[in-house]
């Protein structure tokens, strides 16, 4: 197992390198000069707009650019902002908990709800609760998550009362709760969906007819043998899920005033702070990286027949 994550370890280094350096490019060739926009209307200097170049190695060759951004990532050092000249890892530390929380609260309700209809629409196959499920998941697929997120804010926030519309704490669980509920509820239907799939599948197989003929209490059936068989395909969507969580949160932060990575990365975009977007990005490269180890680790952890030499 050891020598497996040593590997493992050592696969991420060039999917690490080729991430960032992709996202490197693709920011560098965005139309806008963001130190020209430090004058907003009026004409820039240009012996001032050189001055900013130099100072930030913006005037070297892109390849040089990379190597001085990835020489400063392994000291920690995400560079600093054009406009404000700020520390760009201490906004990361300001914003990353926020959306860490955020997308840990959707993901929780994604696991717990999404697998609970998932097993009782696969237990149920063909009967109305089966039928309720799979309607409610293709609606919340089909329906833009935007449309969501207002109607639950209208109906929960101004007309009921029962929360804030807006976020106005966002370390307050409480207020978060609607957020989260409205950032998990597509990855809940696709657990749901796969859950459901991967049920209503294994229960023909020939270990739970050997289960049901040995007399075993029905609750240990489904808990011990049909789901723990049935969560291959879940898991691994879970696992990739936090950090979709945490980089698809623009939206969902937008429309309830969220102070996180979302609403970060919305600024930097129109802003064009381009090392905002590749510090954004890094991060969340490597919260994937390391959501996909643990994904294969949990393999054996729910198969024994899957082991790791």
């Amino acid at each position: 197992m050891g020598r497996y994550v040593a590997r493992r370890l050592l696969q991420m280094i060039p999917v690490f390198i080729g991430t960032t350096l992709l996202i490197f490019l693709m920011v560098n060739v965005l139309p806008g000069d963001p130190v020209r926009a430090l004058w907003g209307d009026k004409p820039p200097d240009p012996a001032q707009v050189a001055q900013i170049k130099h100072d930030r190695g913006l005037d070297l060759p892109l390849w040089e650019q990379y190597l001085h951004y990835m020489k400063g990532l392994l000291q920690g050092d995400f560079g600093k902002t054009i406009a404000g000249n700020r520390p760009i890892i201490d906004e990361i530390k300001q914003a990353f908990p926020v959306s860490a929380r955020l997308a840990i609260m959707a993901w929780t309700f994604e696991l717990v709800v999404g697998i609970a209809l998932g097993v009782l629409a696969g237990v149920k196959r063909g009967r109305f609760i089966d039928n309720t499920v799979t309607l409610f998941t293709l609606l919340v697929i089909s329906v833009p998550i935007f449309v969501f997120g207002l109607a639950l804010q209208m109906v929960f926030g101004n007309e009921l009362g029962w929360v804030t519309p807006t976020v106005q704490d966002s370390e307050n669980f409480g207020e978060l709760m609607l957020p989260a509920l409205v950032l998990g509820l597509v990855g809940l239907a696709y657990v749901a969906r796969l859950t459901r799939t991967a049920i209503a599948e294994n229960r023909q197989a020939d270990y739970m007819r050997t289960a049901v003929a040995k007399g075993l209490p029905r609750q240990r059936i489904i808990t011990r043998h049909l789901l723990r068989n049935s969560l291959i395909p879940v898991v691994t969507y879970l696992g990739t899920d936090i950090g979709t969580l945490m980089g698809g949160a623009v939206i969902t932060e937008g429309i309830f005033n969220v102070t996180g990575v979302g609403n970060l990365l919305f600024d930097a975009l129109g802003d064009r702070e381009g090392a905002v977007i590749v510090g954004i990005v890094t991060v969340l490269v490597l919260v994937y990286l390391l959501a996909s180890l643990i994904v294969d680790l949990l393999y054996a952890v729910l198969d024994p027949r899957i082991r790791y030499a």
